[in-house]
């Protein structure tokens, strides 16, 4: 049976996938360290972990799988749950899997150091479009068809 995680800590498409999961009855488990408001859905559990680095990707990677989608945008808890088997989506509907995640996971410690080496290279990412949460509903909806197949 697929479930859906998500890293909620800053995760801008929140509400869509809750959209998505209903309209596949998928449970969906909202998991954070605090600071959200839960959902009245029934397929929507919020889970609120302890304070403390990584504690809600450790309770993510510890629980997915084979058959499962995550939605994260931090992308060694990416690399956890593709090693683990799940389908991994990024916020802008990208999906990481076994194929891609060693480059995307290079790429994220190369610009690390770059800005750790460069203190006046510390811009922020691109800002959230519309267009990049129509591509995650997209992803979404294709995610979880293919996890229901599994």
């Amino acid at each position: 049976m697929t479930v859906l995680y998500i890293d909620a800590d800053a995760c801008p498409v929140k509400q869509e996938a809750e959209r998505v999961a209903t309209r596949h009855k998928v449970r969906m488990y909202v998991v954070s360290n605090g600071g959200l408001r839960p959902s009245q859905n029934p397929l929507v559990d919020t889970i609120i972990v302890a304070d403390g680095p990584d504690v809600a990707d450790m309770w993510i990677a510890d629980r997915c799988g084979t058959g499962d989608v995550v939605v994260t945008g931090d992308i060694p808890l990416a690399a956890k749950c593709v090693e683990a088997g799940a389908r991994v989506l990024k916020h802008n509907g990208e999906a990481l899997t076994a194929a891609n995640i060693g480059n995307v996971l290079a790429t994220r410690d190369l610009m690390t150091d770059l800005r750790a080496a460069d203190p006046f290279r510390q811009g922020g990412g691109k800002s959230f479009t519309k267009a990049d949460r129509s591509r995650f509903l997209e992803a979404l909806e294709r995610e979880l068809r293919a996890a229901s197949r599994v």
